[in-house]
């Protein structure tokens, strides 16, 4: 007969007005869940859900959108000037870099909010 282990119920903190502002958890299970968590680079430990929230959907501010469009544009008709090429590739490596970091905080979101 194969036996069933029932974990405990789970315990929280309640405000007295009756709202969960925390839960508690057995030493092991907060070593297992650090240890998961920390070992992963990608992780945005340290913001709350609406932080993460706000950086998974950042955009591009308006003034950089239009002079990006502006500086494609002229790449397209070959018009750039050195000066110009810079300035686009300093964009794409931001619009890179916001593309990490949204991803980043997706990420986050779905590994460490409860599904």
């Amino acid at each position: 007969m194969k036996k069933i282990i029932v974990p405990p119920p789970v315990q929280y903190l309640v405000r007295e007005d009756g709202q969960r502002t925390g839960v508690v958890l057995e030493w092991e299970d907060y070593q297992t869940l650090q240890a998961a968590l920390s070992s992963d680079p990608d992780l945005l430990i340290g913001l709350s859900e609406h932080e993460l929230q706000a950086l998974a959907e950042g955009i591009l501010s308006t003034h950089h959108q239009e002079r990006l469009n502006e500086l494609l544009q002229r790449n397209r008709e070959g018009a750039l000037s050195a000066g110009e090429e810079q300035e686009l590739d300093r964009l794409l490596e931001h619009v890179d870099y916001m593309n990490t970091l949204k991803a980043r905080a997706m990420y986050t979101l779905q590994r460490v909010s409860p599904a």
